[in-house]
């Protein structure tokens, strides 16, 4: 009575701590709670009755250094402690760039319904483009004329050159090279890049699935997908360009979200059914809910944000666009609508007294 028995523990493996979080039915009175940390597992008593979780193999707590047991109004109990050994440490590689070599054959699905795009394609080449703003940097270093002006980068038809959201192809003497602007799957049209040029299409990495051809098509579900491939982007960007804070714009050049990441060494260990949110979105979603259980664990990145639709958040976002330390990213506008969805869910699963941090919302995005 009063208590839905659940827990979430969130587990920082850079400091080896850990928070840990008794969910309770909001609004209802509770009986006395006793609270039992071992190092494998939890037990709560309450009413009664007894409910009992084993942790994952990799998670050992260390329960003599428990501190600052609080009971929050609507939230539960709260309960900091430390581990006895840091978890496995998350292995976190960009998709794109580990899914792609050279002299190998690989078909491009539509991540959305699994329509073909690309099929049977080799790669001589697999190089990785310069940031956006290489330009500007090759005539800061330059005594000369910049050599590279009137040049463009692209790829041949056995070139793939990857952007930090997109990947070009050359199309070659492929029929399917359409006359617009925009790049959309012939089944489902869903939008999948930008024609760059007559022979050079950009597809964005949100909306393909590339697989070895001698592989067959696993699908994924867009939730999924989405977050885990932008959670990496994040990570991949902020080690490569030490930033970290990002806007999320469209291809219509407009900004949805501003991104702030916290940090990447987040592993979250959550009982199921143990959500705040009244639907059936869980923290991550039913998608990630492991199959047999009754605890899951995921490696999540802890991220702050702000929305930029309808005018909201003007000013600070103009003042993002300005500052030479906010990097942009790049993805359809109904792939920056669906990431602002994902991240709305996410927040409203966690804890009351978590959601937030100052003035930005706070979602951990799992990969």
């Amino acid at each position: 009575p009063g208590m839905a028995g659940g827990f979430l523990l969130e587990i920082r493996r850079g400091t080896q701590s850990a928070l840990l979080v008794i969910r309770y039915e909001a609004d209802l009175p509770s009986p006395p709670v006793e609270l039992s940390v071992a190092a494998d597992c939890l037990e709560v008593r309450s009413g009664g009755s007894c409910r009992a979780a084993a942790l994952p193999a990799e998670v050992r707590l260390a329960p003599s250094s428990c501190r600052g047991l609080r009971r929050l109004p609507g939230d539960g109990l709260h309960l900091r402690m430390r581990l006895r050994r840091p978890p496995p440490s998350a292995d976190l590689v960009f998709t794109l760039r580990e899914s792609l070599k050279p002299q190998k054959n690989y078909v491009f699905y539509c991540q959305t319904c699994g329509d073909i795009i690309v099929k049977d394609r080799k790669f001589l080449r697999v190089l990785p483009l310069p940031s956006e703003n290489w330009s500007a940097l090759v005539e800061e270093w330059c005594c000369h004329p910049n050599p590279f002006a009137r040049s463009t980068l692209h790829p041949q038809y056995d070139d793939c050159f990857l952007g930090d959201t997109f990947f070009l192809l050359n199309s070659g003497n492929d029929s399917h090279m359409p006359e617009s602007p925009i790049v959309i799957c012939k089944r489902c049209k869903t939008m999948l890049g930008e024609t760059v040029s007559s022979d050079t299409i950009k597809y964005y990495v949100t909306e393909v699935i590339i697989q070895p051809s001698e592989a067959s098509f696993s699908p994924t579900p867009r939730c999924q997908f989405v977050q885990s491939l932008v959670a990496q982007c994040l990570v991949e960007l902020s080690s490569a360009k030490s930033t970290f804070r990002f806007t999320v714009k469209g291809d219509n050049g407009k900004t949805y979200i501003l991104i702030w990441l916290l940090n990447s060494d987040t592993l979250l260990v959550e009982s199921v059914g143990s959500s705040f949110s009244d639907s059936v979105f869980t923290l991550f979603g039913d998608i990630f809910m492991p199959s047999s259980g009754p605890v899951g664990a995921w490696n999540a990145v802890k991220v702050l944000y702000q929305p930029c639709i309808k005018s909201k958040n003007k000013d600070l976002a103009d003042a993002w666009e300005n500052d030479i330390g906010v990097h942009p990213i790049k993805f359809p506008s109904e792939t920056c609508l669906e990431l602002l969805l994902i991240l709305g869910l996410s927040t409203t699963s966690l804890p009351p007294s978590l959601r937030y941090m100052n003035s930005f919302q706070v979602r951990n995005s799992c990969y």
